[in-house]
């Protein structure tokens, strides 16, 4: 016999039962507990981070950007290319006589001028042949006036029908044979008057003179290898570059209208060598590159410009006057284009769309979309929202941090006080709270010492 009604086996004991009843509803009011905790928390992280720091009112923090003036100035379009300095003329002077070199009258790498003197080869044989010529044409001269003598005396014998005709006919061509030989005399005597010029060489342009070939005393002919030294026009002087064949008809339109200045830079763009004009375009277009051969001539006055020099050349194609430019880091683009940061009065930012114009290194145009004397947001817009509060460098800094700090050096009621003139009054209770706490005494002592929580 039992005590007690019988349970059936396998059936939990109803105590067991609300144990484990209980252990359920606590694990479940944890949990609930730990979800809630975990919200308050990330609710008060975001909240911090939004007010951005002590006595902030929830708002995101500002940022600090730097901003530009939009100014009016005149833009300059230009095309950018790489060239190569080549000389005008380039001239290798050959000896035009032979005969025994007497005189180098230059120096290697001097500046000469056109006719002056550069070699002197040995006159004297060319003396000689003048000479001989000269005397040759004496003597066919004299035979030239006794012929016409003779012939001027037939003439009156045949008139006097005191000679036959035959006779004077032959005196006839016997005169202008004679003629003729004066006149190739004449001709001998030029050429070798010529020649005897031809020993004096000098320059054919104005240049500069290269490394020297010959020396004093080397036979020299009209087929010596390399001449007798080679002469480099320098100023003025000629770059070639290329362009892209795309640009040739804007260069051929605005080339047409007047003289394109070009300007020639070093390899690093920093120092300008020169500055010229355009000359031409080539006839064809490289199919290989897809390119087009230009031409520009510098003066060289400074002669920094040395023959196949590479250099950077800039095409001025025309001068936009009177253009809205910005600098080149005030101009952002996105997925819709180019935009720009307004800088408002109220220290907010508006995001606008432009039109990019031709620009340069530091500055930009805009064509569309901007006007003089609005300000634009040059430095810190990659943080910017369209409408975002913003600070400039010469604002002064916000006054609630300040009070913040004032609680941890233990000034609690002044803390609370100025935490409120500052922020905001939810942030200067809890200053006032922490400031009671690191004295030991209740919050409420901390706000009657500083006056009423809020600084009222």
């Amino acid at each position: 016999m039992t005590d007690g009604p019988m349970i059936p086996a396998g059936r939990p004991r109803p105590a067991v039962r609300r144990r484990r009843n209980i252990l359920i509803a606590v694990l479940v009011l944890i949990a609930l507990a730990a979800l809630v905790a975990t919200a308050v928390f990330m609710a008060k992280s975001g909240a911090k981070g939004a007010g951005g720091g002590f006595g902030g009112r929830g708002a995101r923090p500002s940022t600090t950007v730097g901003v530009a003036t939009a100014a009016k100035a005149d833009v300059p379009v230009t095309l950018d290319a790489l060239g190569t300095v080549t000389p005008a003329a380039t001239v290798t002077v050959v000896p035009q006589v032979s005969g025994v070199i007497t005189d180098v009258l230059f120096r290697e790498g001097q500046m000469v001028r056109k006719g002056d003197p550069l070699v002197i080869i040995d006159q004297r044989p060319l003396k000689m042949a003048l000479l001989q010529a000269q005397g040759a044409l004496t003597r066919d001269e004299a035979q030239l006036a006794n012929a016409r003598l003779l012939l001027q005396r037939d003439q009156t014998l045949l008139a006097q029908d005191s000679i036959a005709r035959q006779d004077v006919d032959t005196q006839a061509a016997l005169v202008r044979q004679l003629e003729g030989t004066v006149t190739t005399d004449r001709a001998a005597v030029g050429t070798a008057q010529l020649n005897l010029g031809f020993s004096r060489i000098t320059a054919p342009v104005s240049g500069r003179v290269g490394l020297r070939l010959v020396d004093v005393g080397n036979y020299v002919s009209t087929g010596t290898t390399g001449g007798v030294v080679v002469l480099t026009e320098v100023a003025p002087i000629d770059v070639a570059f290329t362009v892209p064949q795309d640009e040739v008809p804007r260069i051929q339109a605005q080339a047409s209208q007047g003289t394109l200045a070009v300007t020639a830079f070093d390899r690093t763009k920093t120092l300008t060598l020169d500055t010229g004009t355009f000359s031409t375009l080539d006839n064809q277009v490289d199919a290989t590159t897809g390119t087009v051969k230009a031409k520009a001539r510098f003066p060289n006055g400074a002669g920094k410009l040395f023959p196949q020099q590479f250099v950077n050349v800039r095409l001025n194609l025309q001068t936009l006057k009177d253009a809205v430019v910005v600098p080149v880091t005030a101009v952002r683009t996105g997925s819709q284009g180019d935009f720009v940061w307004i800088l408002n009065t109220d220290h907010s930012v508006s995001l606008r769309k432009v039109t990019r114009g031709p620009g340069g290194a530091t500055q930009v145009a805009i064509t569309q979309g901007l006007q003089v004397g609005e300000k634009v947001v040059t430095e810190g817009g990659d943080r910017l929202t369209d409408g975002a509060k913003v600070t400039l460098p010469g604002d002064k800094p916000q006054q609630g941090g300040q009070g913040g700090r004032r609680h941890h050096r233990g000034q609690g009621g002044q803390g609370g006080g100025q935490g409120q003139q500052g922020g905001s009054q939810q942030g200067a209770e809890p200053s006032a709270a922490a400031g009671a706490r690191h004295h030991g005494r209740p919050a409420q002592d901390g706000a009657a010492a500083g006056g009423p929580p809020g600084g009222v």
